[in-house]
């Protein structure tokens, strides 16, 4: 029931790394005159009090912040801190609607939002969406072969994916090739995690990006994958193109995607999913979420629309009408593969656009979207590490050091540009100490 009396407000939830990287959800929020609730992990207390005297850091807007205990490897431990956090702002604010900025709040903000009656994606998608092994139960003509961990595992074929069900970024994913491979693989688990052994499914990577509202997809569009799989046991995505330059599979993955949703009975907000194609024209989902996309793809869909994905994701927040245009530039975000090291610079031969060393969880400033028929151009070159690190084997996402933004008029644009600004791009490494290398 609403209370005027009380002051108005808004629970963001997620790791600050995905708050500060889409400051636009707190100005947003801010100008419509909503206290900003913040719900993170308590491991990221320390950052927020290294930046918490900064006036001009994004978090500085932020009325309140409960870090909570809890981790993804340890299912349902998320639940209850998030749960009595908003238990404690219901009885001191006004709260207009709860959103998951990134993926490890996603189950507890759908049960906030479903408790206060706010939109949400609703409770079925917000639990399926965290979990693997759910969304195989829910999804099984999109979903590959699949066994538990623990169960007879005699007839998994091999090559085999070995996939802990609620972690996230690839963390714990691998290839293995035979039984012996998959035993040492599964001994590295924590006893508590639910781990899968899957069909390793070839060809291919997308995603596919949909809002939704009242139930109904008012926009979805694909975006293409590289990852670095091919040569290697991981599947950490090294490139995301938005629109996908593959047109022949787009309606194949789009009408997946919306049958998947209707499965899932998604009611309000955006998801995220991400699918293979096989050589057989067969759409096989690898995980779906019910929160944005992370890396560089919010920002990667301004530039080729034009406007503000995050703008779109609050209104529907809120309740309000939403609609979004289809992409009219092509758009493309690369990270570089860089050579194992300590991290001693990097440096970019292109005028007008310097290296900025934004660190793990720094603010990300947003190129202004271009005409659609403007030339190439390079709009950003991004360092996620710091001075120092130690920069080792890319085996899941928060491996990854060096990323850059480009966009074009045309696709065959955008693939020139990406290839002049990979050779102008140099990151500079020396040896690692042998303690430090051998980690």
């Amino acid at each position: 029931m609403s209370n005027p009396s009380l002051p108005r407000a808004f629970i963001l939830t997620g790791s600050l790394l995905a708050v500060c990287r889409a400051p636009r959800y707190l100005a947003e929020l801010r100008e419509r005159g909503l206290r900003v609730l913040l719900i993170t992990s308590e491991n990221w207390r320390a950052e927020a009090e290294r930046v918490a005297g900064d006036p001009g850091h994004p978090l500085a807007t932020v009325e309140d912040i409960a870090f909570v205990d809890g981790g993804v490897r340890r299912e349902g431990s998320l639940l209850a801190g998030p749960v009595a956090a908003a238990l404690a702002w219901r009885r001191r604010y006004e709260i207009t609607g709860a959103y998951a900025v990134g993926e490890t709040m996603v189950e507890p903000t759908g049960l906030i939002a479903d408790a206060l009656g706010v939109p949400g994606p609703g409770l079925r998608a917000s639990r399926v969406c965290r979990s693997k092994y759910l969304q195989r139960w829910y999804l099984p003509e999109f979903s590959p072969r699949v066994a538990f961990a623990g169960d007879d595992l005699g007839e998994v074929t091999f090559p085999a994916v070995v996939k802990p069900s609620g972690r996230h970024s690839s963390s714990g994913v691998v290839t293995v090739a035979d039984a012996e491979e998959l035993r040492v693989a599964l001994s590295a688990y924590e006893e508590q995690e639910t781990v899968l052994v899957e069909e390793k499914v070839t060809g291919p990577e997308y995603s596919v990006e949909s809002l939704v509202q009242h139930g109904k997809v008012i926009f979805a569009s694909v975006t293409r994958k590289d990852t670095n799989d091919r040569d290697g046991k991981h599947f950490v995505e090294l490139a995301h193109t938005v629109p996908s330059d593959h047109p022949a599979v787009t309606e194949l993955l789009l009408d997946a995607n919306h049958r998947v949703l209707d499965r899932l009975d998604v009611r309000d907000g955006i998801t995220h999913a991400e699918w293979r194609v096989t050589a057989e024209g067969r759409a096989v989902l690898m995980e779906i979420a019910a929160r944005p996309p992370g890396d560089g793809l919010c920002s990667l869909y301004e530039l080729a629309t034009g406007r503000p994905l995050e703008t779109e994701v609050l209104r529907i927040a809120l309740g309000e009408h939403s609609d979004y245009p289809a992409p009219r530039r092509h758009t493309r975000q690369v990270y570089l593969e860089h050579p194992e090291g300590v991290l001693e610079d990097v440096v970019v031969d292109w005028p007008g656009v310097p290296v900025e060393w934004v660190g793990e969880a720094g603010v990300w400033e947003q190129p202004e979207p271009l005409p659609a028929d403007a030339p190439a151009a390079l709009r950003a070159v991004h360092v996620h590490a710091e001075r120092g690190a130690v920069l080792g084997p890319i085996t899941c996402s928060e491996d990854r050091s060096v990323t850059f933004l480009v966009d074009a008029p045309t696709a065959d644009a955008l693939d020139e540009v990406t290839e002049r600004v990979r050779s102008a791009i140099t990151i500079r490494t020396t040896p690692a100490p042998a303690e430090e290398a051998a980690r």
